[in-house]
């Protein structure tokens, strides 16, 4: 058994797709209308879907937003640098809401940035 994907129901597709493909550097791996169901679902991944886990991108035609509610955590996300993830991601007009540093009572780098949608992403520096 393996993880295939995460569903994230998303309110503006376009926003989305941008942020996960310009902001974080993910690939669109494929995307399909339903318009009888009048959804759309998008795929995005670093690497393809039979290779690693990836995220289903769900827009509802007719739903702007969602309330993610209390259960949700974050997605995690391995980095080279954290603190240069941070900056790029301002500097393409993402949202950082926790700023590269340490993690409490530990030493690993974290920092965390938000979607258009409002779910978070941790950046994890990863360990040499």
């Amino acid at each position: 058994m393996r993880i295939l994907h995460t569903m994230l129901r998303v309110g503006n597709l376009d926003k989305s797709l941008a942020f996960y493909t310009q902001v974080l550097g993910m690939k669109l791996l494929r995307q399909k209308e339903y318009p009888e169901g009048r959804f759309t679902l998008a795929f995005v991944g670093f690497q393809d879907e039979a290779s690693g886990a990836v995220l289903e991108l769900t827009h509802n035609w007719d739903t702007e937003s969602y309330n993610l509610g209390t259960g949700y955590g974050h997605i995690a996300v391995e980095v080279e640098n954290a603190y240069e993830a941070c900056e790029n991601t301002k500097k393409l007009g993402g949202k950082v809401i926790r700023e590269a540093g340490p993690m409490k009572h530990g030493t690993t780098i974290i920092a965390f940035i938000e979607d258009p949608d409002g779910y978070k992403i941790e950046f994890i520096q990863k360990k040499h």
